[in-house]
């Protein structure tokens, strides 16, 4: 969409899957940390957008990597946590839960619209999913977490509804 993508991995196998999915930069997290890939890659000043796809205690990385006046975005911010660096470094926080309209009926038609747009982009090749090959059914859901909390999945796991 012409951004310059720059992504974080905890492997080699999930930056060579990023990097053929159009990021430009691959940064393993194991290997660097962020005030370092921040250094390298932005001569210290932070990135404009971040998006965090993670959330949990990895926000606070989020909010080191962005630049003053930049953005995170995230789509799973739960819990507590610290926003002394979102206010010093006058960051924007936009958290996303894409399940509110659905649940709610709030912004439905608009997210249906968003859905749609994402359908076209999937269906002309511009975004391509990606799914673990494990294939779990509910029954096997604490097989499913593991492999998760293992940081082995690649991709999105898919569950197949097995209790009835």
């Amino acid at each position: 969409m012409g951004a310059i993508v720059f992504t974080t991995v905890s492997s080699e196998e999930k930056g060579r899957l990023a990097k053929s999915l159009g990021a430009d930069v691959v940064i393993d997290y194991k290997k660097q940390t962020v005030e370092e890939y921040v250094r390298e890659y932005t001569g210290g000043a932070g990135f404009d957008v971040v998006f965090d796809t993670v959330g949990g205690a990895n926000l606070a990385a989020s909010f080191q990597a962005a630049a003053a006046g930049g953005s995170v975005v995230c789509i799973a911010a739960r819990g507590t946590h610290d926003l002394t660096m979102v206010h010093s470094k006058g960051l924007s926080l936009h958290v996303v839960f894409m399940l509110l309209p659905l649940l709610t009926g709030y912004g439905r038609a608009h997210h249906g619209e968003i859905l749609r747009r994402l359908a076209g982009l999937v269906e002309g090749g511009r975004i391509r999913p990606v799914l673990d090959p494990d294939v779990f059914s509910f029954s096997q859901v604490a097989n499913a977490h593991k492999k998760l909390e293992l940081g082995r999945a690649i991709g999105k796991i898919v569950l197949i509804n097995d209790l009835g």
